[in-house]
């Protein structure tokens, strides 16, 4: 990877994050702060985004010494000269890893993640892809030691999804979810035969994915006044009534007009809270959205401003191919793929997040 400035342009913002290191290490050792739960879980989550900064700096510094170590006795022994060579790659290695954790992050990286996804253009065809890409997620989910959870599902009757709602939590605090998944976002393509193709004949069909943080109640706050809420019986595939009660719940945000519905569970109370989780969650990513086109100078990454209209990836089952179009990315594994080997395309997207924001810092 190419290499930006010098470290030194750094040491500023190093510093502030070690001295923020030290001190939110500091509050964890103190008991009473794990009474807040939520706070802890916080610092725990913060501590984890700082931790990599604090052992790459150390790391760096002690091969700067044993260099100095070793070229002290290279001056009276040449076979240390292989030794101090070695650290001198090993310092350059260090000092661009600390390079790019000091690089501006997303402030969401350590967040949970709210997903929908719906079917799109394609009819049955489309819903089954959506019930294939909720599995394909559900199962990277699973391969990261997530925890999912399904907030609301409106199957069809061919076992695919017309739309379905799902938070993804993690148990650790370092890890991530955010981070793995917002590169999700946008429309999804498939190419294949479906299975009531009679000829054989290729079709193509869509799915959207939008993916957003999980907001925490501290971070939006809901007037109860500019709520509208609407029961309604729920119901099941093709439109027969699954429930006698009136425990679906429609939430309308009367200021922006944005509308949550969940009927997912039999409890009028579980759907309100689910879909007032929802809410939050849309409502923050709308916020974020209209800091980020108001502030015309503010870092925005190049992965993450593709229109959500516009395909993202393509999944070819004919040759067994996922094609991932921001940044021509292209395997030839996709049934390992749809179940749940996501890492190596989440990783050319990171990378390419990474290389956009090295060049603007150059820039």
């Amino acid at each position: 990877m190419k290499r930006v400035g010098t470290l030194s342009e750094g040491t500023g913002r190093l510093a502030d994050l070690l001295a923020e290191y030290a001190d939110v290490e500091k509050q964890l050792a103190d008991p009473a702060v794990h009474a807040d739960q939520s706070a802890a879980r916080r610092l725990g989550r913060r501590f984890a985004e700082l931790a990599p900064v604090a052992a790459a700096s150390h790391d760096l510094d002690t091969a700067r010494a044993d260099l100095s170590a070793a070229r002290e006795l290279a001056a009276e022994d040449p076979a240390f000269g292989a030794e101090a060579d070695a650290l001198v790659t090993r310092i350059a290695e260090l000092e661009d890893r600390l390079r790019e954790l000091l690089l501006p992050r997303d402030p969401n990286d350590g967040k949970d993640v709210i997903m929908e996804i719906k079917a799109g253009e394609g009819g049955d065809e489309s819903a089954l892809f959506a019930g294939d890409l909720l599995r394909m997620y559900l199962r990277y989910a699973e391969r990261q030691g997530w925890s999912t959870e399904i907030l609301d599902d409106e199957p069809t009757d061919l076992g695919g999804k017309k739309s379905v709602t799902i938070a993804v939590r993690a148990r650790k605090a370092e890890d991530a979810v955010w981070s793995r998944l917002k590169y999700e976002g946008g429309v999804h393509r498939v190419q294949r035969v479906p299975a009531t193709e009679s000829q054989g004949r290729i079709h193509t069909s869509a799915a959207g994915v939008l993916v957003m943080p999980e907001a925490e109640d501290v971070e939006i706050e809901i007037d109860p006044n500019d709520l509208r809420i609407d029961v309604f019986r729920s119901s099941g595939p093709g439109g027969q009534s699954v429930n006698t009660t009136d425990s679906a719940v429609r939430i309308t945000h009367i200021p922006t007009g944005t509308v949550v519905s969940m009927q997912n569970e039999k409890s009028q109370l579980q759907n309100r809270e689910a879909g007032m989780r929802v809410l939050r969650a849309r409502l923050l990513q709308q916020a974020q959205d209209a800091a980020d086109a108001a502030a015309a100078d503010a870092r925005r990454s190049q992965v993450r401003t593709v229109d959500r209209s516009e395909r993202v990836r393509t999944y070819n089952f004919p040759e067994n191919r996922i094609s991932d179009h921001r940044v021509g990315f292209k395997a030839y594994n996709l049934d390992q793929v749809l179940d749940g080997a996501l890492d190596d395309v989440i990783d050319a997207l990171t990378r390419a997040d990474v290389e956009a924001l090295l060049a603007g810092a150059e820039g």
